[in-house]
């Protein structure tokens, strides 16, 4: 446990970035509490400034740095957010920025990052956009990585110190991972401040690199396939994997045309426009929902919103997907 962070570090990255990013509503869903059978709350993070919850963690390791670690320049890897979160903090702080993305990013992730100033390198693939920038660490830029970083990872977690604070009664909380670093730092929070609660990892298939490493007991590499991009990372690390080992109840692994459903379910039954890296929680919930006792209280981190119509209509084509029923309507089947 000596390797986790604590709720001292989280309170910290809440008090050091305060005023540069948003206090994120939580909202209870009277539409996904009727289609799931249960109170359902939900913590808008796809609201923050740039779309998603990752300005958190870069606020909080920028404005850590030194003036020579600022000088030289930042440089992150990322499948759409996190460059995006970067690109605009950066650009805010007046500090340059270099983010480099596999071909598989949105292309309305890139055209972002690339109006917020920041010079965007495009790989083949995942792992060689890791390659590169590793490539520009070594040649003097400072990294600033999607997850494996306790500071930034204190900086995510300040999304759990909310919804802890604005939703104590929940009983199961359902987080999407990517690297591992929001679900790292939101178990810390809500374990700390929610007794009882149980924090439930999800994933979708050909983005498991966490359900993977769970299994072996170490990180371990993939090549990702998923559609859902911000998920993609191609393997987790020591850092997430010890706090999903020590602080998750399970990793739940959905294929991606239900995450599309979900994606669908949230646009009409909560109202919101999500990522199939949000949409995923959804069939995620339907099976917590089938391992919990009835009385459950759901919370689900809506970590992103940046994904086009376009994209949405294609994937619900492609995968002849539907919104989901409600769990009453699908049991008197």
């Amino acid at each position: 446990m000596s390797d986790l962070i604590g709720i001292d570090d989280i309170t910290a990255a809440a008090e050091r970035i305060a005023g540069n990013v948003l206090r994120t509503p939580t909202v209870a869903s009277p539409g996904l509490s009727a289609n799931l059978g249960v109170p359902v709350a939900l913590k808008l993070e796809l609201l923050q400034r740039s779309g998603s919850f990752k300005p958190r963690g870069v606020f909080n390791k920028i404005l850590g740095l030194s003036a020579a670690e600022r000088d030289a320049g930042v440089v992150a890897v990322s499948g759409g957010n996190h460059g995006i979160a970067l690109a605009d903090v950066a650009g805010s702080l007046g500090v340059a920025a270099t983010v480099v993305m596999p071909e598989s990013a949105p292309a309305s992730s890139v055209a972002s990052a690339r109006e917020s100033g920041a010079d965007v390198r495009i790989t083949p693939d995942m792992p060689t956009a890791f390659a590169l920038m590793d490539e520009l660490v070594a040649g003097g830029r400072t990294l600033v990585h999607p997850f494996d970083d306790r500071v930034v990872v204190a900086g995510q977690a300040t999304v759990g110190l909310e919804f802890a604070q604005d939703a104590p009664d929940v009983t199961d909380v359902l987080v999407s991972i990517g690297g591992g670093g929001l679900i790292a730092g939101v178990a810390v929070a809500m374990k700390a401040l929610v007794p009882g609660v149980r924090v439930w990892g999800v994933e979708t298939e050909g983005a498991d690199a966490m359900k993977l490493a769970l299994a072996a007991s170490s990180p371990v590499s993939i090549t990702p396939t998923s559609i859902a991009s911000t998920l993609c990372a191609p393997f987790v690390t020591p850092l997430t994997l010890a706090h999903v080992q020590a602080l998750v109840e399970d990793v739940i692994v959905v294929p991606d045309a239900d995450a599309v459903r979900g994606t669908l379910t949230l646009a009409e039954e909560a109202k919101v426009w999500t990522e199939p890296a949000a949409g995923c929680l959804v069939p995620a919930a339907h099976q917590v929902l089938d391992r919990v006792a009835p009385d459950a209280r759901l919370g689900l981190v809506i970590c992103g919103g940046n994904v086009g119509t376009g994209d949405i209509a294609g994937w619900a084509e492609r995968f002849a997907a539907t919104p989901y029923p409600t769990r009453a309507a699908t049991a008197r089947r």
